[in-house]
């Protein structure tokens, strides 16, 4: 008999440094409320020393710490990022490392904004089956490592942080992963990428000069897409389990733009408080954007047991999906 995946730990962790609209415009030829009025983004985060394995290694030992809970007891760490580390080894491998999860493996799952949908949802298959009882799922980006810092229109747009989500077996079919859905478009990669780096242009003189380590976005290609698939597959995760906008209690979508937001919400006909927001503090934090709204909104106490989540995200591949949580822990404030 199939065992239902629980969320039963959140924790995250962000850098202490903000790099506010007022610091960008004067690094680059913008306003303030240019970027709020497009973006809804206020400030960010920068991690300015380490790397992407300590934003995921903080917000694991903030959940360890909450959980009171041993990291020698965590079986497996899926480590949803599009900055790694290095290529090898795995950013969960050096996790592991770093938090002492001795008898944990891990792997890293590249999906780009969805990749933490992406990595819940494989995280999740390892525990319906039975194959382990403690499996970690962490989203966590340094994305000003990729940010071209002349590049006005995305510059804006991303920074750093790590969020993390513990998944237990459950006897009970009343709360935890219910259902999901997730697609892919290979076509929409031309207009959200990085080339450089890769097999397909090793690094060279040529690739650093025509800045192809960086973060490339199409933005008005990517909007129009985005703001559709994100909408369609929220709507169609709530149609697909008979869910009204009553019965949906928290939308929880990617921090990528307020606008893309906003119609995501109007496409469920869900009121702007039912949604959780954090991109006016932290701005696009790819992978670490839905973990981290849960934390912070667990912390608060805003995250009640019974309630009915819809995570949703789209980003670079294409790639984008919507999760459907009955939430099992209890309410807590920290």
């Amino acid at each position: 008999m199939p065992k239902r995946a629980v969320i039963t730990g959140v924790g995250h962790y962000v850098p202490e440094e903000k790099l506010t609209n007022a610091d960008l415009e004067k690094m680059v030829d913008t306003t303030d409320e240019w970027i709020r009025t497009r973006t809804g983004i206020r400030e960010r985060r920068i991690l300015r020393d380490g790397a992407t394995s300590d934003l995921a290694a903080g917000a694991i030992k903030d959940l360890l710490k909450k959980k009171k809970m041993s990291a020698e007891e965590i079986d497996l760490i899926i480590v949803a990022t599009v900055t790694p580390d290095m290529f090898f080894p795995a950013t969960a491998c050096v996790i592991q490392e770093k938090i002492g999860a001795k008898n944990a493996w891990g792997f890293d799952l590249s999906a780009a904004c969805s990749g933490f949908v992406f990595a819940l949802v494989t995280g999740a298959q390892f525990v319906q089956t039975g194959a382990y009882k403690k499996v970690i799922v962490v989203g966590a980006d340094k994305m000003t490592s990729i940010t071209d810092y002349t590049d006005r229109a995305n510059c804006i747009l991303f920074g750093d942080a790590g969020a993390a989500l513990l998944l237990e077996p459950s006897e009970s079919k009343e709360y935890g992963i219910v259902d999901y859905i997730l697609h892919c478009d290979g076509s929409g990669g031309q207009y959200l990428n990085m080339l450089g780096g890769g097999s397909l242009n090793p690094a060279s003189h040529e690739t650093v000069e025509k800045k192809m380590h960086y973060l490339y976005q199409d933005g008005k290609a990517v909007f129009k897409v985005a703001v559709v698939g994100m909408a369609d597959v929220s709507y169609e995760i709530m149609k697909k389990n008979n869910l009204t906008s009553n019965d949906v209690d928290w939308l929880v979508p990617h921090q990528a733009n307020k606008r893309i937001i906003d119609a995501t919400a109007n496409r469920m006909e869900l009121d702007s408080s039912k949604v959780m927001l954090n991109i006016d503090r932290y701005g696009n934090t790819t992978a670490a954007t839905i973990p981290l709204c849960l934390s912070e909104y667990y912390q608060n106490g805003q995250l009640k047991k019974g309630q009915n989540l819809v995570l949703s995200a789209f980003g670079a591949g294409y790639t984008w999906g919507a999760i459907y949580i009955k939430w099992g822990m209890e309410n807590c404030q920290d």
